[in-house]
């Protein structure tokens, strides 16, 4: 009898292997779900209806981190096969490697190169590339698995990087699969920055986005076929013929950047004359930004996390010797992490910023800070001046913590126009909606902050400070807010995925190397032993009792 249960027991234990060798089945046990795609990028991958192969390029010999960063692309790309079998992944063949990383260079693509120290103190240079080619019919994209930012050590670069990843694939997939190519516009005609002050910006955007430029003129709906408007930098009074089509476009969903500046000044003349007055910046939007949630106020913010420029401070002009000299009026920017538009990043910079409030209390809308100063900052308020003459640091004013310089909002807005008739020489829908769809607004108090310089008739990146050498966040800022303004798939939200870092101290590691390597191996014997030991007895024990 107990034979045949015996047999009974292994025939069933091979049925239920065989029937359930098809079916992948996993538990997430992780506290950060590192393992657990997002919903919006399972809809992405379920949503694939051809083939796609993801070539992973991050291959071969490599350090722990590396490792770490190539075994998190290659399981989510596992969990993009489980939810949909189109999906397949590849190595490269040796023989393949030369030709896949010409072809990567031809694109712009270079490999990054990795400093690795030995244990017996002999150090090494390897070329890594941690790039993926995702082909999707006849469309191929290139995937960054790397993502640097200054600040950060080499750890907390891969590990915001692991971070990543999911958004990376999911907006690669969602790029592949787009059939039309979505449409923003820069608006003209009130002195915004130009298309090469915004060249670096723009060619980001141009990897999503068709972008125009142009006035508003006076039909209602000209803006109804964008995504997005940007509002660049403004120096000249809106009409309110422009105000309404802004207003209206935002009630009908319509979504807005705006980059303002609450006070005037002149760069000219401070390069010139080195010292420059400063008024408040009358554009006319402060009624509707009012009615929008936020206000903008007429007044410098200085800060003492800033830029540092070079200023001669030889006595003797025909012997100039340069210092690095705080520039308080070039704030470095502290970044949220609550919002996916600043998540991961690091300081943003920009000179001549206003800051702003936030208005309306309870009113329903969602209002978030991206952009704030230090925690020792201080304003100054239209009039003034700014004088080259006096860097001296009053430290005893900066005495302000975390001014708002960017703010996003989400919700139904209300319009200015609500209760009021239409301008005149409006050509269109002359009845105003008064309250919007759900959509969204982003505001900063800076418009310096999107410009980007040039040397030797070479644009220079959006954020880059020339006298230090050194890449802000600005151009990441910029274009993720453009991405969460025309987001209504909810991927953007992927970037605020959280990995937590563990890492082993190496001392410790290597100080008690021995005891942690007879500990690994004397440890699994001793449960073995201990196991077969409370069998043995718990055997003796059922037997004595059943013959008694």
């Amino acid at each position: 009898m107990s034979i045949r249960k015996g047999i009974i027991s292994i025939l069933s234990v091979i049925v239920l292997n065989i029937a359930l060798s098809g079916v992948l089945i996993r538990w997430d046990l992780t506290g950060d779900k590192r393992h657990t795609l997002h919903p919006a990028a399972k809809e992405q991958v379920r949503q694939l209806s051809e083939p796609l192969t993801v070539t992973l390029f991050l291959d071969g010999e490599m350090n722990s981190g590396f490792r770490r960063l190539r075994d998190a692309a290659y399981t989510t790309i596992q969990e993009m096969h489980r939810l949909n079998r189109n999906v397949s992944i590849r190595f490269l063949k040796e023989e393949e490697q030369p030709k896949e990383w010409q072809r990567l260079v031809d694109e712009g693509i270079e490999p990054v190169l990795v400093h690795e120290r030995e244990q017996d103190g002999r150090s090494a240079q390897i070329y890594l590339w941690p790039f993926a080619r995702i082909e999707y019919g006849n469309r191929n994209v290139v995937v960054q698995l790397l993502h640097q930012q200054r600040g950060l050590s080499a750890e907390e670069n891969l590990n915001a990087s692991v971070e990543n990843i999911e958004y990376a694939f999911a907006e690669a997939l969602h790029t592949l699969k787009k059939e039309t190519v979505g449409k923003v516009a820069f608006l003209e005609g009130h002195g915004e920055l130009d298309e090469r002050s915004v060249y670096d910006w723009c060619r980001a955007l141009s990897k999503y986005f068709q972008i125009d430029r142009g006035r508003i003129g006076s039909e209602t709906d000209v803006l109804n076929d964008y995504e997005a408007l940007i509002i660049a930098d403004p120096q000249e009074p809106f009409s309110e013929t422009d105000k309404y089509i802004i207003d209206q476009y935002i009630m009908q969903g319509g979504k807005v950047l705006w980059l303002l500046n609450g006070v005037r000044f002149s760069g000219d003349m401070l390069t010139d004359n080195g010292v420059t007055p400063i008024i408040a910046t009358d554009l006319r939007l402060t009624d509707q930004l009012f009615r929008y949630g936020v206000r903008i106020n007429p007044v410098l913010v200085q800060d003492l996390q800033c830029l540092r420029i070079p200023v001669d401070v030889s006595t003797d002009p025909t012997r100039p010797h340069y210092q690095p000299i705080a520039w308080t009026y070039a704030p470095l920017l502290l970044t949220s992490e609550q919002s996916p538009i600043t998540h991961n990043l690091m300081q943003v910079s920009t000179t001549f910023a206003s800051c702003m409030d936030i208005v309306g209390g309870d009113d329903g809308l969602k209002k978030e800070v991206l952009l704030a100063t230090s925690t020792a900052s201080a304003v100054t308020s239209a009039p003034s001046e700014v004088d080259l003459s006096d860097l001296s640091i009053m430290r005893e004013r900066f005495t302000q913590a975390y001014l708002p310089v960017a703010v996003s909002i989400e919700g139904l807005f209300p319009s200015l126009y609500a209760h009021r008739s239409a301008p005149e020489g409006i050509k269109g829908q002359t009845e105003p909606l008064e309250q919007s769809r759900h959509t969204r607004q982003v505001v900063v108090a800076s418009g310096n902050l999107a410009r980007n310089e040039w040397q030797q008739e070479q644009p220079l990146p959006v954020g880059y400070d020339r006298y230090s050498k050194t890449q802000f966040s600005n151009r990441d800022f910029l274009v993720n807010a453009v991405l969460w303004l025309t987001d209504d798939s909810g991927l953007i939200s992927l970037r605020q995925k959280s990995v937590s870092l563990r890492l082993i101290n190496s001392q410790t590691a290597q100080r008690y190397r021995q005891t942690i390597q007879a500990v690994s191996i004397a440890a699994p014997l001793l449960i073995l032993l201990l196991t077969g030991i409370v069998m043995i007895a718990v055997r003796r024990w059922r037997y004595t009792k059943k013959h008694n």
